[in-house]
């Protein structure tokens, strides 16, 4: 048989229902599902950003916040929705996709739906960070409303460390970093019980609104830092994408393909606390977005683990829906963070009920 005809036609896929793709030297494998559902995640994340917009002490029309984006529109318009709501929402959009992207891989590592970096004691560290400096350090000054992100950053990567360094026992195992987590979040959460019990009634005000989670007062200042964690973290992902992927894969299987299976668990948990810790530093402890983004996004793309991107969207539009319902449900707006948790504790529960139900078949 001539080897002709064999040669002829469309080159078609090394492996059946997968489509490769490659852009000069890299290489990969085309998802149509995936980029249609994170087409759909950007659109319906535009659209709830422009309706935030509208919303306020001084509504506006959406055609007028449509005519300011494209670069028109009156002046007062023009500060209204450029100075004081899209940094909201544009912090909102950051602050999802940075959890979303943080509970994908977290799940991941621990290898466990129900984990989420709330598991590893960054929130609580967070908080506890941000508490501190509001009760001990004068929350009244200038240089404290400037700290408060910092403190909140700097007890999370703490916290975080803590559970890395108590869970290491020649290796970390996915396990014993959920436990060492759980406890640690408790010693952080009684950390912060405390320090309210001592706090005066403007300290404890100010703590409790913080740690509630809000979006309420966000300028651009409190944006940029959080962008440039996010998008050094997606420069990262050429280094740890392929660890994930191994380690999504189980870990005998990751250390047959030849990976590094605890520098991948360092990297991949290192990448999921500095987001966490930024989005968290940028407006507080937002429950739940973390633990439900990559199970809805599983669901969306029908696969057998979330990619973080795709989580990442699914969060932005999560925390940006659920900012708009608590500025027009009630009549009294609401921080994002109880919307998030009232949203998310049932569905916390669905997936401990499900897990149950499998572990009992």
């Amino acid at each position: 048989m001539s080897a002709g005809p064999a040669r002829a036609g469309p080159a078609r896929p090394a492996v059946p229902g997968r489509n490769p793709l490659r852009i000069g030297p890299v290489s990969g494998v085309w998802h149509p599902r995936t980029a249609a559902v994170c087409a759909a995640l950007l659109l319906v994340s535009a659209v709830l950003m422009c309706l935030g917009a509208t919303r306020g002490d001084f509504p506006l029309p959406l055609t007028d916040v449509l005519r300011v984006l494209g670069g028109g529109g009156e002046e007062l318009d023009r500060v209204v929705v450029l100075e004081l709501r899209l940094p909201r929402a544009a912090a909102g959009a950051l602050v999802g996709f940075a959890l979303g992207m943080a509970g994908a891989i977290t799940q991941a590592v621990a290898r466990n739906p129900l984990a989420s970096p709330d598991l590893l004691g960054i929130s609580a560290g967070a908080g506890a960070g941000a508490v501190t400096l509001i009760v001990l350090g004068g929350a009244a000054g200038p240089l404290a409303l400037l700290g408060v992100p910092a403190a909140a950053l700097v007890g999370a990567l703490g916290a975080a460390l803590l559970v890395y360094l108590l869970a290491w026992r020649d290796g970390i195992d996915g396990l014993r970093l959920a436990l060492i987590g759980l406890a640690i979040a408790g010693l952080g959460t009684s950390l912060t019980t405390y320090l309210l019990l001592r706090a005066n009634l403007t300290e404890a005000t100010q703590a409790t609104v913080w740690l509630t989670g809000s979006l309420n007062g966000r300028a651009w200042d409190s944006v940029l830092p959080l962008a440039v964690v996010v998008l050094a973290v997606l420069a990262a992902a050429p280094v740890f994408g392929p660890r994930l992927a191994a380690l999504q894969l189980g870990y005998d299987t990751a250390r047959s393909l030849g990976r590094r299976v605890q520098l991948g668990m360092a990297l991949l948990v290192a990448a999921a606390v500095v987001l966490a810790a930024g989005a968290t530093a940028a407006a507080g402890p937002v429950a739940f977005v973390a633990l439900a983004a990559p199970q809805i996004a599983l669901r969306l793309l029908g696969r057998a683990a979330p990619p973080p991107v795709t989580a990442g969207l699914t969060g932005a539009a999560l925390v940006l829906a659920a900012d708009l319902l608590a500025r027009t449900a009630l009549p009294v707006e609401l921080p994002v963070g109880i919307v998030t948790a009232a949203l998310g504790a049932p569905y916390l529960i669905h997936l401990l009920v499900a897990a149950n139900r499998r572990s009992n078949a």
